[in-house]
């Protein structure tokens, strides 16, 4: 194979060519101005020979490059040369044998279609950082040339193959991205501790939840949920995002977590807890915000009391398959400051579902957010089943795959329609007090009946009775019109409240042997299994006490 014909044909070879021709003519065309020849000759013997680039032999080049260099012909892609550089990386390699037999390290690398690409286009093709047999990584540049006729044709096609090695690059590039990798190991290990390890279950609602960090290429976010038992039956569910990535993010969205179970215990109202969570995001980061929806579902009420801080609606299903937005009010996410939150309300009846997401789920690079909104409404309209089955059919259907670019959290929560011999376990009874000193007494004869109809043994009716009386007499003592007796009983508890229309609440204290007064809540919390007050909407407080129902009640 005689190299110097395809080298003839390589990019900018003609050009060059063509270029020394003119400049080797051009004294013989000179004017009567121009140098004498002869004064040339003699620079020319009296300076040291320095050949211009153009000059060299294109093989003697090819021959010293550090890369590795391969010529190749023909549609069979037969080898016409191979530098020395190749030769000490794969060995030598016949001329004139077909490159898919001689050349085994290119078929290995999936090279060969790419050589029938460019010979076929004509246009220069790269492949960046393969893993060669010999264990280190190169660049592959693949260039068509052709035969020194120039006239054409396939048979007269070559490509010639540049390889650079690359393994530095590689090796650091991978050292990079396992950094990278255990960064976001950290943060999602981080993440996931600092999730609620095991949800906890209301008597009256069924909930589940999941979390989804993003993909390998996205960084880890700071999206969390959560749901706390108030006690007296109430539930406050969480749902929220912090704006970051990474360890950072997950490290800000468990202080935020913490703190919002801290002033769900004070039972405020939802824009007052989120009025407290951003003054605390201020000082936890000021460059690091967040959003948060914050609902309370009392089962007494059949809504879900919530405010938002620039979080997306919550959405509930009702029992006929209508799905219904949460409206405003929402206001600015945690940590902007300057802003009072309020709250509002939306309809949970029996039979109903409801769903808190973050961005990840609805949010979409290509689409409106509102669309991706109006998408979950109509996978939400046909989701039936548990809460997980929903939070798995919900998630697919946004399209939530381990490559997804962002952060996805889900909590699912069903108010379930309950009947027959289920419904027995959730009943509910009131009395209103007309005050009086007729109320103590009537009070505590109503209690008894309904005790006594709900089937409560002996010991557990006695208890609840004393209850009963303490918290009415606490009412009529410290307490205002307009008053009210309220027993619940669900499968696990009984739960026994007053409420009247003062917003001073109780506390317990230690009464002297002397005092008339004072024992009232001191006794109540030493029977019950729980107690606790809040102030309720439109001024006024409830005071409620839960007795435990042995396990042959609860079943």
């Amino acid at each position: 194979m005689n190299f110097t014909r395809w080298s003839a044909r390589l990019p900018g070879t003609q050009r060059r060519a063509a270029a020394r021709t003119e400049q080797t003519a051009s004294p013989d065309r000179r004017g009567e101005g121009s140098v004498p020849a002869a004064r040339v000759e003699r620079l020319t013997d009296e300076s040291p020979s320095v050949p211009a680039v153009d000059e060299l032999r294109v093989r003697e080049v090819l021959d010293r490059v550090p890369s590795l260099v391969a010529l190749v012909h023909g549609p069979d892609h037969r080898i016409a040369y191979v530098n020395d550089a190749y030769t000490t990386a794969f060995g030598v390699r016949p001329l004139g044998e077909r490159a898919r037999e001689a050349l085994p390290e290119l078929d290995a690398l999936g090279l060969f279609p790419l050589l029938d690409q460019v010979q076929r286009s004509g246009k220069p093709r790269t492949v960046k950082s393969r893993k060669a047999p010999d264990g280190r990584s190169y660049t592959f540049t693949c260039t068509p040339v052709a035969q020194g006729d120039g006239k054409g044709g396939s048979d007269g096609r070559g490509v010639l193959v540049f390889a650079t090695d690359v393994t530095d690059h590689a090796e650091a590039a991978e050292r990079l991205r396992a950094s990278e990798r255990r960064q976001r190991e950290t943060a999602v290990t981080l993440q996931r501790s600092l999730l609620p390890q095991e949800l906890e279950q209301p008597d009256d609602l069924r909930i589940a939840a999941t979390y989804h960090p993003g993909g390998t290429e996205a960084a880890v976010g700071g999206d969390w949920y959560d749901v706390i038992t108030l006690g007296g039956g109430r539930t406050a569910l969480v749902i929220g995002d912090v704006m970051g990535r990474g360890v950072r993010a997950a490290a800000v969205m468990g202080q935020l977590r913490t703190a919002v179970r801290a002033y769900a215990r004070l039972d405020l109202p939802p824009h007052e807890v989120l009025q407290l969570l951003d003054g605390l995001a201020a000082e936890i980061d000021a460059n690091q915000i967040a959003t948060c929806a914050y609902a309370i579902h009392d089962p007494n009420e059949g809504k879900l009391i919530y405010s938002s801080a620039g979080h997306l609606p919550i959405l509930v299903r009702d029992e006929n398959g209508t799905v219904l937005r949460a409206d405003e009010p929402t206001g600015p996410p945690l940590g902007t400051g300057g802003w009072m939150h309020a709250s509002g309300s939306i309809p949970l009846a029996p039979g109903s579902t409801a769903v808190l997401y973050t961005d990840g789920l609805v949010e979409r690079r290509d689409a409106d957010l509102d669309e991706g909104i109006a998408a979950l409404e109509r996978a939400l309209a046909g989701a039936t089943g548990t809460p997980q089955v929903v939070c798995d059919r919900l998630v697919r259907s946004a399209g939530v795959t381990p490559d997804h670019d962002d952060d996805v959290a889900v909590l699912v929560l069903q108010h379930p329609a309950r009947t027959g011999a289920d419904g027995e376990l959730f009943r509910n009874a009131a009395l209103e007090l007309l005050g009086g000193v007729e109320a103590a007494p009537r009070a505590r004869a109503f209690a008894s009946g309904v005790l006594t109809s709900w089937r409560f043994p002996a010991d557990l009716h006695d208890l609840g009775v004393l209850a009963t009386s303490e918290l009415v007499a606490n009412s009529l003592q410290h307490g205002t019109p307009p008053m009210r007796l309220r027993l619940r009983r669900t499968d696990r508890r009984l739960i026994i409240e007053v409420t009247d229309g003062d917003d001073h609440l109780p506390r317990r204290r230690r009464a002297e042997p002397g005092d008339e007064s004072g024992r009232g809540i001191a006794i109540v919390a030493t029977i019950a299994s729980n107690w606790g007050s809040r102030r309720t909407p439109g001024g006024g407080k409830a005071v409620w006490c839960e007795f435990a129902l042995p396990r042959t009640q609860s079943t």
